[in-house]
């Protein structure tokens, strides 16, 4: 099956832990320097945030996924630093989780869910620098 998408050893399919949606926002500053007899000038102070906000669903009766879910929340709890790669060859970088939230639907007798509704929230890691070889080094290493 193949994997459009990987966060870590996390991979993205198209049935057992599938995405539908991706966005990123990257937030900058500006500082106001005023001057005098014209309009403020902008002064750069660099960039804030990326971040990627991930949304799917798992259906785990049909096609399982959870584990996956339940594996990218055990990351975030460690506090893991991993590699966000799109099959295509796009290397996003490395991110940390902020946010793993879900929506449980539908319910069978015994209390499991039949649909799971996600979203991922990561955002950049700006620490030891990694170039996209090591990224994806560390997916197979």
């Amino acid at each position: 099956m193949p994997t459009p998408m990987a966060l870590g050893p996390f991979g993205f399919e198209s049935l057992r832990f599938g995405y539908d949606g991706v966005s990123r926002d990257l937030s900058t500053s500006w500082a106001d320097i005023q001057t005098v007899g014209g309009l403020d000038r902008l002064q750069w102070l660099g960039g804030e945030a990326d971040r990627v906000k991930i949304e799917g669903v798992v259906f785990p009766e049909e096609f399982g996924g959870l584990e996956s879910l339940e594996g990218v929340r055990s990351a975030a709890r460690d506090g893991a630093v991993l590699p966000l790669v799109t099959l295509g060859g796009n290397v996003f970088g490395m991110y940390v989780i902020e946010v793993v939230s879900e929506s449980q639907r539908f319910h069978d007798a015994a209390g499991r869910p039949r649909k799971d509704v996600f979203m991922i929230r990561l955002k950049r890691y700006v620490g030891n620098d990694f170039s996209p070889i090591s990224i994806i080094q560390s997916l197979f290493g």
